[in-house]
């Protein structure tokens, strides 16, 4: 994990998002366990407190469970996968669609050019 966070969001949810995006690719599977809190501060260059409060997030959220004396492993549940894939996406849609408004788009100009993107990039894909 890289060491760059962005200042307008806290850490803590930064790492969060960065394992849920591991799940939802599926470098990290249902039932593995994620490193220690010690491990996962080293990697990610933050405090172990913070990699704390990441963990008992992601556990409020259901994503991960802490077996005590065992560790911190992610839930075997696919609805659980499939619901963060659904909320990153509407996320991610969210910043598009507000950073378009800012810009002055209205939304069939958005449409218009996602459409031309995608359309180009299906031509460099073959």
């Amino acid at each position: 994990m890289g060491k760059e966070f962005e200042v307008s969001k806290p850490i803590y949810i930064q790492i969060a998002e960065k394992v849920y995006q591991q799940i939802i690719r599926k470098e990290i599977s249902p039932g593995e366990k994620l490193p220690s809190v010690r491990e996962m501060a080293i990697q990610s260059g933050v405090n172990p407190n913070t990699i704390q409060r990441t963990y008992s997030e992601m556990e409020r959220m259901g994503v991960v469970e802490t077996k005590r004396g065992q560790g911190t492993f992610v839930v075997e549940n696919e609805d659980i996968v499939l619901q963060l894939k659904q909320s990153m996406q509407l996320e991610i849609i969210g910043q598009f669609v507000n950073n378009m408004k800012e810009l002055g788009f209205t939304k069939d100009q958005m449409l218009e050019g996602l459409h031309e993107y995608l359309k180009a990039g299906d031509r460099s894909d073959n």
